[in-house]
């Protein structure tokens, strides 16, 4: 069974209201507690002290009242004034309308928060208004407090045909007004799924509390899900016309920024009090079939963890794994100073290749015959990578990682970048390629990929950090400019070993001066208390 092993929510679906509360973090998501598939959704709920071992409470939130009868659906916590934890969350009613429901801990002094009560007030929401659809009103984001002193929250929506996030107000977090214009809205879409808000600044350690104050020079994200993917608009939070306005409007939402240009949807980020960072998690789902998440009896995992923060620039987001994880690292090899030519494989041996973290600095020795950059391939940049493979040789690339790789390479997944010339910088494309990555039919084996902008006079070294966990392929480009998770399911997995390479099938040489592995140890994943 390819079980991922390194940091899991088995049978889970979108992240829901993660915090960190009086030493614990809390991870909360959709969930079915009577079989792998879709249906009979409450919320899970696992705790941690260290983001890495987890243990499974008992569903925090369940299908007991006619306001959430026919689904406990994705929302969000809040810290209110005075440090009580509280969770808005979208219920599907006895109509099958999308509702908006809050509940409170039981016990506040209970670190587990293992019990949470649903008042009698249910729904605090409902989709009225005019333009409003019912089916398309959902997943609250964390609330903040504006200059009014009054909480913010806002919802995903359909909006008279378009995509929004309308804004609500309250007082008292439980009377709640819908405000006369959206937080933002979009006509390029019909509906945004899980919406998250919040502030940034550049730098790893400086996480920001949306309902604290702002410093200058920071900047505001609003994250939507749509097109089975996470995008994402850096901007402003006015706070005089309480409206969010992107620094820039791209009409066409295949050029969006996304948050993971692979198998990455429903991310939820949060504050972290503890290190004064923000964390945000994604869901993967799989990618075999429903009949083998029934005979497995889970579907869906979470990805690893990661830092979130604002590039120097203040034009994107750059994303990490959160250093616990490297608590995990075993066994090391480390090389220096190689030199792959075109066609050159260097086998990575001495870990654990099925559970490892592999961390590679490409230095290249010619830039200048990097080939031209066309602005078209932005707009479908899987089918770029699909016909840019691994194995099509280029001027500067592809090079990276073949991960998971049968004896004779039938079986193989590659991780790999080209590098083009635009007319004043250099384009890096970054692939996940799955086409080969197993040899049982019927699977979606993508070729993932997206584009970043590098400064290579400047900085002259791309990093590549991959994380591989048996299904899970987990990489992140260019210091964490660009992140790609993918599932795959190799027979090689379920057979033995695999093997790991660096690989260059460029035409100019590239330089390994740096390369670092690690053997992986498994975490304690969702351990039932007791």
């Amino acid at each position: 069974m390819n079980r991922r092993s390194l940091q899991t929510f088995d049978n889970s679906k979108d992240p829901n209201g993660p915090m960190y509360y009086n030493g614990i973090y809390h991870q909360f998501y959709q969930y079915n507690p009577n079989g792998s598939l879709w249906g009979n959704i409450v919320w899970g709920h696992s705790v941690s002290t260290d983001l890495i071992n987890w243990i499974r409470l008992e569903p925090a939130i369940e299908r007991t009242t006619p306001s959430d009868i026919n689904g406990c659906w994705t929302g969000s916590a809040t810290i209110l004034k005075g440090g009580r934890p509280v969770i808005i969350y979208t219920g599907a009613d006895t109509e099958k309308r999308q509702v908006q429901n809050i509940v409170f801990p039981k016990n506040v002094s209970d670190p587990y928060l293992k019990e949470w009560i649903k008042p009698d007030n249910n729904p605090l929401i409902q989709p009225v208004g005019q333009g409003l659809n019912s089916d398309q009103f959902r997943d609250p984001t964390t609330s903040w407090i504006g200059p009014d002193g009054l909480w913010r929250i806002a919802i995903g929506a359909e909006l008279n045909g378009y995509s929004a996030a309308l804004l609500y107000k309250s007082e008292d977090f439980v009377n709640w007004t819908r405000v006369d214009h959206p937080l933002y809205s979009s006509n390029a879409s019909t509906m945004w799924e899980c919406p998250d808000f919040f502030a940034v600044l550049p730098g790893k350690n400086s996480g920001l509390d949306l309902s604290a104050a702002i410093p200058n020079g920071a900047k505001h994200v609003l994250k939507m899900s749509l097109d089975n993917c996470d995008k994402y608009m850096v901007g402003v939070y006015d706070l005089k016309s309480d409206t969010f306005v992107p620094d820039t409007v791209l009409d066409d939402r295949r050029l969006w920024s996304r948050i993971d240009y692979g198998n990455y949807y429903a991310s939820k980020s949060f504050f972290d009090s503890k290190r004064g960072r923000r964390i945000i998690w994604g869901w993967t789902n799989e990618t075999d079939s429903s009949s083998d998440d029934v005979a497995k009896g889970w579907a869906g995992i979470h990805a690893i963890p990661r830092t979130i923060w604002l590039d120097s620039n203040s034009k994107q987001l750059l994303q990490w794994p959160v250093e616990e994880i490297e608590s995990l690292r075993r066994e090391e090899v480390s090389h220096q100073g190689l030199e792959l030519n075109q066609g050159d494989l260097f086998e990575i041996k001495g870990i654990d290749t099925l559970q490892a973290d592999v961390e590679i600095d490409f230095e290249l020795t010619s830039i200048d015959s990097a080939g031209p950059f066309d602005p078209s391939w932005l707009l479908d940049i899987e089918k770029h990578c699909r016909e840019a493979g691994a194995s099509v040789h280029g001027d500067v690339g592809p090079f990276g990682l073949v991960v998971l790789a049968s004896d004779n390479m039938e079986e193989h997944t590659s991780v790999y970048f080209r590098v083009y010339k635009s007319q004043e910088k250099y384009m890096i494309l970054m692939c996940s390629d799955l086409r080969k990555s197993s040899l049982r039919p019927e699977l979606y084996t993508p070729a993932y990929g997206g584009f970043f902008e590098f400064d290579l006079e400047k900085e002259k070294t791309i990093s590549l950090r991959t994380l591989i966990d048996r299904s899970a392929v987990e990489s992140f480009g260019g210091g964490g400019k660009l992140c790609i998770m993918a599932r795959v399911y190799p027979v090689t997995v379920i057979n033995g070993g695999t093997r790991m390479y660096a690989f260059n099938n460029g035409t100019s040489t590239v330089k390994v001066p740096q390369l670092k592995a690690w053997s992986m140890r498994r975490a304690q994943v969702n351990v039932k208390m007791g």
